[in-house]
Parts: structure tokens; sequence; C-alpha cells
């Protein structure tokens, strides 16, 4: 039987960890992508390595430094990271973590390493329940990305699509975080936590929405 692989977005948290497991339980060759783009939860990316030598799966690394993404708070410690309201989260427009394009940026590379070792799909842990309110985790999109990957590669080409999988899309953090636990994540390892100081804040969006997610699952954090 043919090898299928898969390239795996990973952050190092909750949902890219699970996106990962989820692939590996599908059956499909994992290879991890990770991203360091000027983020100041620079932490994330030990754990995105953690991670995947627990998975036993190679993992690329890319840096990217693009000053125009300074004005988000999630890549600018000047600026205050919110501390909304657990039941406002995802209200009141696009908040100041939005990276500009963040998810496109990731895709296209994605995408790019996808083509490069014949992978035929490439897997995201984009949410669209339990979420921050950005615009680049909505079916939309990830819809409208898929359509990108057929047209703009060499496997679109020759007719071998290359498919776009957001298995967590519809999914609330309570499901995310039960799935994780059938698909075996280690849990232990991820960070998920905005700040960038040595424990999680508790204070994110990030932090109250997996705290709410085990909360609801009725199971202990085990990296709290």
């Amino acid at each position: 039987m043919k090898q299928r692989i898969a390239v795996v977005l990973l952050s190092g948290g909750l949902d890219s960890t699970t996106a990962l497991y989820w692939a590996k339980k599908e059956k499909y060759s994992v290879v991890a992508l990770s991203i360091r783009y000027g983020q100041r939860h620079v932490r994330e990316l030990n754990a995105a390595r953690a991670v995947a030598r627990a998975a036993r799966v190679p993992i690329k690394e890319v840096s990217l430094t693009l000053p125009w993404l300074s004005g988000s708070s999630l890549t600018n410690a000047s600026l205050r990271i919110p501390d909304m309201p657990l039941k406002k989260i995802g209200q009141g427009g696009i908040p100041s973590t939005y990276v500009p394009g963040r998810n496109t940026i990731f895709l296209s590379l994605a995408v790019s390493l996808a083509d490069a070792v014949g992978a035929e799909a490439i897997v995201i842990g984009a949410n669209a329940l339990d979420y921050s309110g950005y615009p680049d985790c909505r079916p939309p999109f990830i819809s409208a990305f898929g359509k990108v990957a057929l047209e703009g590669t060499k496997r679109g080409a020759e007719g071998r699509p290359l498919k776009i999988l957001a298995p967590l899309l519809r999914l609330d953090k309570k499901a995310v975080v039960r799935l994780a636990q059938k698909v075996g994540a280690p849990l232990r390892l991820t960070w998920s936590c905005y700040s960038g100081k040595a424990k999680p804040c508790g204070a994110c969006d990030s932090c109250k929405l997996r705290a709410k997610g085990f909360r609801e699952a009725g199971l202990q954090d085990p990296a709290a």
C-alpha cells in the first residue's frame, strides 16, 4: 500500500497537537511544520519539538521576519494582550491578538512543503467554534484555501488533489479535549498561553478557552 503523507501545522498547542495525533490515527505519515514568526509565546516552539519527538515524526522549522506583523499584541510585547471575560471572547470584533494573514502564510508554507515531499494532505488545527474571532479560522477560509492548493500546485495540475483537512474546525474546546484523549495526544507537553512567560497566565483568550475545554470535559489539564 502506498504511503499517505500529510503535512501538519504544529504550533505546540492543544489544537495542533490534537490534529497531529488525529492524522497519525488516520494512518498518515506525518511531517510537522513549525513556524517562528515573532510570537511572544516562543515557548510554544519548544512544545512543538517535544510533541514531534513524542509522536516520532520529523519536524521542519521555518523562521520569518515580517515587520508589518508588529501591530499585533501577539508579536509586540509593548502591546497589552486582552483579558476578556470568557463569555465575551469572540465578540466585539477582531481582537488585538490577530496576526494579519497568519493562517494564509502558514498554509502557503505548508502547501509548498507538501508539494515538495509528495504529501496528499495538509492538516491544520483551526477551530471555528471556541475561538477568538479570527477570520482565518472560519470554514469559508479553509474551503477557499483548498481551491488554492488545488489550482496552484504541481500535484493539483497533475490531477492529484492536495487536501486541506481541518478535523477540529466545527468542534468546541470540550470536544477537542475529548478527541485529544481518544487519539492519545500528549497534552502534558503542550503550551497554549499567549503571554510568553514561564507559566500560563490564565488571563488570555487561549488560556481561558483551554481551561473551559478541560473543565467541561471533566478532565484535569496535565500541563496546568
